[in-house]
């Protein structure tokens, strides 16, 4: 796998995403890996706890835009759109052919019985949020960073971000991160239930890798018990369901008009002038 890796440590697996000169953002090979590897280390009995983290700056920033941008992967696209029904104009069925993938993992992530931390030392922007969001425990380091951002280009929001983000900090909240975008710090993100503990940057993946051994070594089925009666508790028992109806959404956003000026004004480097009353 290119640009997924992944490591084993006493019960503990590491899976990195590593694309850092992209930002950890997902093409379709990279989301199709990570769903490997991701099915891999949840069902594998030897590790009872997973670090999910991104290599390099970032840990991620969603769906590769310049990849959606240009056209992705043609060949993968038979699946998603048979041939006797015609595409719709626009980049929806590109980001279909990720968000398959990345969904799946995301289902996966909750449905399996060990505990995932997401160790985020960088942004987590977009699908990134969503990709944090979804794991059971989020430790970030002093530099990390969380945004929204979606909506600079005309997107609805997926990767479960829809689902976890007003679970975790309410729906005011939430409707504040998806219409005014702050890009909060570590700490604020802290203040409003988004993650679970701040470290310091020096000695970071240390101290998350500790963490996760110290899981390692506790109750295993008593703990995937409970992250199976926390996750009936607060509904995660529709969260298949609810990332159908945000892929569909999402699809439906960037065929629209607005993404494809948010996309313009993206690689323009300015803010976008969305239309309106289209």
């Amino acid at each position: 796998m290119e640009h997924i890796l992944v490591e084993k440590k006493d019960g503990v697996g590491i899976l990195t995403i590593a694309r850092p000169e992209r930002f950890n953002s997902f093409d379709v090979a990279t989301a199709q890996d990570l769903r490997k590897a991701g099915l891999s280390l949840a069902r594998d009995s030897e590790v009872r706890v997973v670090i999910l983290r991104g290599l390099g700056s970032a840990f991620c920033s969603g769906a590769d835009l310049k990849y959606i941008r240009d056209g992705g992967d043609a060949a993968g696209m038979g699946f998603l759109t048979p041939q006797a029904r015609a595409q719709t104009p626009g980049y929806g069925a590109v980001f279909k052919q990720i968000l398959e993938y990345l969904h799946s993992t995301i289902s996966e992530i909750r449905r399996s019985p060990k505990p995932w931390i997401a160790a985020v030392d960088g942004v987590a922007a977009a699908g990134g949020l969503g990709l944090a969001l979804c794991c059971d425990l989020v430790v970030a380091s002093e530099r990390a960073t969380f945004e929204w951002a979606y909506g600079r280009t005309g997107l609805s929001g997926a990767e479960s971000s829809t689902f976890f983000l007003p679970r975790l900090a309410g729906l005011r909240f939430a409707m504040e991160m998806v219409l005014l975008n702050p890009r909060l710090d570590a700490q604020a993100a802290l203040r409003a239930g988004l993650i679970t503990r701040v470290l310091p940057r020096e000695g970071f993946d240390d101290a998350v890798l500790a963490i996760a051994r110290e899981i390692a070594a506790g109750p295993t089925q008593a703990f995937a018990a409970a992250k199976t009666l926390m996750n009936q508790s607060s509904g995660v028992d529709r969260l298949d369901y609810h990332l159908d109806q945000e892929l569909e959404q999402l699809v439906r956003s960037a065929n629209s008009p607005e993404f494809a000026e948010g996309m313009r004004a993206f690689f323009e480097k300015r803010p976008a002038r969305f239309p309106h009353g289209q």
